[in-house]
Formats: structure tokens, C-alpha cells, sequence
């Protein structure tokens, strides 16, 4: 049985470097094939016409370029928008599944990316939780989702391109670090047929107390999303059990302090209203007392219903008064639209178990 070739988009640019020098080349040479495959975004090696025929045939007897393969795309129409909102599933050179989602709002095109097949998270509420979690994407693959993505909207309306990213699909980005910011560098790369601004990045989380430390020292510009759910632990223990326990809110609120302090930037406060669970005066006041101890502004979003999952949204007049608590408390409160709910691509919905992903 012949030995499958390595995808050599699954590498990073340091082990590009590592594998010029295994087959006796220059560093530099990873430099212009990383350009060819993340800029150009070539299907071939004989498409690197910059490179000698000797190292091409060189690369082609070592490794294989797979670029994602899109299986399935799905619209939603929303009343606010010209443009619907687009889910894709992707399918990798292992044959497992990803989905990835293209947002049209106002004057914005926002791509929502994952990060990991599945999650090991498991919060409750959430349909990725509920797949488990298989793998993590490599920074190409991540990296592949927007250029399929952009693609998909350039054909349909000429001239038009991705605005924002936000990692926010399926998966926790800090626990895949590495490849979340080997991809972002891809993806903000000066002189490189795609290049957006990392001020344009979001990355969300759960709140991985080593991993924003990290962030918040790395010197990047991208903003930050912490998923709360809840200001009083034992409450967000019950709606994100292994994250709640892991990173407990004591800890992650000394860690945002520390971010905001380091990076000079706000961090987003990602709350999901459940009803008759997170949404009384009382868990209004305790996320404003903790909200109070960094710089940073809440965002309110409603729960997406999921088949099988009994969580229930709350009523607008239970948020609305949600909301005015927390303004009134000097905070910087949103309401963030839901968007691809009934193609279940909103937040939350995400989840590829069940067509065809391998075991």
C-alpha cells in the first residue's frame, strides 16, 4: 500500500523552512512556496513557475497540495439583508467535515471560521459540543476556509470580498493556538492577494486562562470574545460544566484585567440569555460587578434553538430589561443579531455528526 503524501498546506512556515532544508534547499525557498500556496493559492507544483523543475518534481514526490473540497452549501434570507447568509461544508484531505459561514450585515461580510472538528468542551447548549471533539485543524486548513469562502463571494458578486473574520465556528481557538494565529498571520500577510487587517480578526473563546495571557503578551491586533454565560460560578459551572471548572471566573476575570491592561483593548463579554437560567436582575448585577473590573463591552445574543438540546430563549421584554440594568450601570451593552438560524449556522448550531464525518 503505497504511503499517502503529506498535505503540504498543513504545514507552517517554520516547518516549510524545516523541509527546504531536509531536501537540501535554501530557507528562503519556503518563503516563495508559502507565497505560491497562501497568496496564490496554487493547485499544483507545476503552477510554482518561480521554483526549478528539479524542486518541483522534488515536492511533488514528497507532498500533495489538497485544497478543501466544498460538499454542501445552504442560504438564508434574512429581512435586514440584500445578500443571504451562506453555510458551507468543507471537507479535508482525511475526509472529515467542517462547516464555515458567510455573514452579509450593513456593510460588512463576515466569515465565521472553525478551528477544530467537534469540540471538547461540550457545553450543553451548544450542537458542535454535543459532536465530541476529533481533531484539530491545521493553520491551512483554518487559513482554506476563508479563501473558500471568498470565492464562493466573488462569483457571486464580482468585486466584493471578506470584511471580518471571527472565530467562532466550530471548535475553542485557544485550544488550538498554534494554528489559530500561524493562520491569521496567512491571512494579514502585507502583499498577499488576501490581507486583512488583524484589527479585523476576532478570535472567541471560553475563556482559556494561559491561552489570553499568552494573546494579550504575542503583540498581536486582533480583538478578543470571551463566551461568559454567567457572572456566578456555580451557575456557569451548570451551563459550561469542563470550561466553568477549568478556568474558573476569579481567575479569568484577574486574567481580562490583565489583557485590557497589556493591549490597551476592550474585550467583548459574549452573553447568551437562557430562559428561567442566566436571565434575572440578580445575574444582571453579578455580570456587571464583574464586567466593572477591566475595560470592555457586553454582548447579548439569543439562544438558537438546537434539535434535541431543551434550552428555551428569553422573551425581548426579559432582555430589554436585562439590557437597561447593565447601561445603567455605566456598561456598553449590544444586542447581537442572530443570522443563518434556520440553516442552523447562527451561534451554536455548527455541527457536522451525522454526514458522513469518519470515525
Amino acid at each position: 500500500m503505497t504511503e499517502q503524501k503529506k498535505n503540504i498546506t498543513d504545514l507552517t512556515l517554520k516547518e516549510l523552512q524545516q523541509a527546504m532544508a531536509l531536501l537540501g534547499e535554501p530557507s528562503f525557498r519556503a518563503t516563495q512556496i508559502h507565497q505560491w500556496l497562501f497568496s496564490h493559492q496554487a493547485a499544483s507544483f507545476d503552477a510554482m513557475t518561480i521554483l526549478s523543475l528539479a524542486l518541483r518534481k522534488k515536492l511533488s514526490e514528497t507532498f500533495s497540495i489538497h485544497q478543501l473540497e466544498q460538499v454542501d452549501h445552504q442560504e438564508s434570507f434574512e429581512e435586514t439583508c440584500e445578500s443571504p447568509t451562506e453555510k458551507i461544508l468543507l471537507k479535508l484531505s482525511d475526509q472529515n467535515l467542517v462547516e464555515s459561514v458567510l455573514i452579509a450585515s450593513e456593510n460588512r461580510m463576515t466569515a465565521c471560521v472553525s478551528s477544530q472538528i467537534g469540540c471538547p468542551l461540550q457545553c450543553p447548549f451548544c450542537a458542535t459540543g454535543r459532536m465530541g471533539f476529533r481533531r484539530n485543524l491545521s493553520a491551512g486548513e483554518i487559513t482554506g476556509q476563508i479563501y473558500a469562502l471568498n470565492q464562493m463571494l466573488a462569483l457571486r458578486e464580482p468585486g466584493k470580498t471578506i470584511t471580518n473574520i471571527v472565530f467562532m465556528g466550530m471548535g475553542e481557538p485557544l485550544l488550538n493556538t498554534d494554528n489559530v494565529i500561524e493562520a491569521i498571520e496567512n491571512l494579514s500577510t502585507r502583499n498577499y492577494n488576501f490581507c486583512l487587517s488583524q484589527k479585523k480578526i476576532t478570535i472567541s473563546t471560553v475563556g482559556v486562562i494561559p491561552e489570553i495571557q499568552r494573546l494579550g503578551q504575542s503583540g498581536m491586533k486582533t480583538k478578543l470574545a470571551v463566551s461568559l454565560h454567567s457572572a456566578d460560578q456555580q451557575k456557569r459551572e451548570s451551563i459550561m460544566p469542563i470550561a466553568a471548572r477549568q478556568y474558573p471566573l476569579k481567575e479569568l476575570g484577574k486574567s481580562l484585567c490583565e489583557y485590557t491592561s497589556a493591549t490597551g483593548m476592550p474585550v467583548t463579554i459574549v452573553y447568551l440569555l437562557l430562559k428561567g437560567i442566566n436571565d434575572s436582575l440578580d445575574d444582571a448585577k453579578m455580570l456587571a460587578k464583574f464586567a466593572k473590573t477591566f475595560l470592555c463591552k457586553i454582548n447579548l445574543i439569543d439562544y438558537n434553538s438546537i434539535i434535541n438540546i431543551k434550552f428555551k430563549p428569553v422573551y425581548s421584554t426579559t432582555r430589554d430589561m436585562f439590557q437597561e440594568y447593565l447601561m445603567n450601570s455605566g456598561l456598553y451593552v449590544t444586542v447581537r443579531k442572530s443570522y443563518g438560524a434556520t440553516i442552523n449556522a447562527a451561534c451554536g448550531q455548527l455541527a457536522t455528526a451525522g454526514i458522513q464525518n469518519p470515525q
